[in-house]
């Protein structure tokens, strides 16, 4: 595995992280909460050491699994989480409404709010703390930007919480490079990357966070799976699955792109990999990109993500793969 700093704190985080958005089963149809536990651990046991999470993935779900994986390992975790999008109460700016699936087209079961007010925040920690059954958390992240609170009052709140040792590192998560500014000195923005969602690379946000030591966390780097080569161009999503629906995810699109990711089988093949691998590679691989935060819903998943972090590419490799993806 490769390892690389978090931004300008000293810590040590692995180049391919565990993303557990999906464990939480809200958006992906659900999901196994035991498999999910051996998904965590046989990423630990592979050596990933970073592990992101949200409150609000699965409404607190997500984070009580990872919980549950990591008891008695905790110091070989950096455990990161969010803050920003609260369902408990109506303040700030309306951003969705969800039922234990995922987010609907009108009103329902809950109404989440983007809210980065001071004492928000603090109250959002000590809820995460709680179900994570930690007293601390490495990466302390705002999921979503809002104008309802100035920034400056938001990172005030953040870097108290750090200066009180309840969090050691600051994020930012879905935000622009003008808010990367405005917040000043942090360790970290996570943002959606992958091959076909290039918006962090050509907007400047990578060139930006590479110039100022800010780590560059990508999620989804396998596009909710179109990426792996492994969807049939005819499957069909369940309820609750984002991809249900989706035009990314049609038939004629998932030929097209598994057709393209043939392309690229040989590359694989020299390296032993599978094409999932070969893809986190090359995300890794990518100028000021630190880490791919990768989804698993097992233990088999986990450990094909985490042996990506082993494979270098050469930049005759490098290039190829970017022709093709052009073309």
């Amino acid at each position: 595995m490769i390892y690389r700093k978090l931004g300008s704190t000293g810590i040590d985080i692995s180049a391919v992280g565990f993303g557990a958005w999906a464990i939480g089963g809200w958006m992906w149809g659900g999901s196994d909460e035991t498999q999910a536990v051996e998904a965590i651990q046989a990423a630990l046991d592979h050596g990933v050491t970073l592990i992101d999470t949200a409150p609000v993935y699965g409404f607190g779900r997500s984070e009580r699994l990872v919980a549950r994986a990591i008891r008695g390992r905790r110091d070989r975790v950096v455990l990161a989480t969010k803050c920003g999008l609260i369902w408990d109460r109506v303040e700030g700016e309306l951003h969705f409404h969800s039922n234990a699936d995922g987010i609907t087209s009108g009103p329902s079961e809950r109404a989440v709010y983007k809210c980065l007010r001071p004492e928000s925040i603090r109250e959002e920690l000590h809820a995460s703390l709680q179900r994570l059954q930690t007293d601390y958390v490495d990466l302390y992240q705002t999921h979503w930007q809002t104008a309802t609170t100035p920034v400056a009052d938001t990172m005030a709140a953040l870097l108290k919480l750090k200066e009180e040792g309840k969090i050691r590192a600051i994020g930012v998560s879905n935000a622009t490079v003008d808010h990367l500014k405005q917040y000043g000195p942090i360790d970290a923005d996570q943002e959606r990357f992958s091959m076909i969602d290039r918006a962090m690379e050509t907007g400047g946000g990578l060139e930006y966070c590479h110039g100022h030591q800010i780590s560059v966390l990508a999620y989804s780097p396998l596009a909710n799976g179109l990426l792996t080569g492994r969807l049939a161009p005819d499957r069909q999503y369940g309820p609750g699955d984002l991809r249900n629906g989706k035009p990314r995810f049609s038939s004629a699109n998932v030929q097209r792109i598994n057709a393209a990711l043939e392309r690229l089988r040989p590359i694989a093949e020299r390296h032993r990999a599978t094409l999932s691998q070969l893809v986190i590679a090359w995300t890794i691989a990518q100028p000021g990109l630190t880490c791919a935060l990768c989804g698993a819903r097992n233990a088999v998943q986990a450990a094909e993500n985490a042996a990506a972090g082993q494979i270098e590419l050469s930049a005759e490799e490098l290039d190829t793969m970017n022709r093709i993806v052009r073309e």
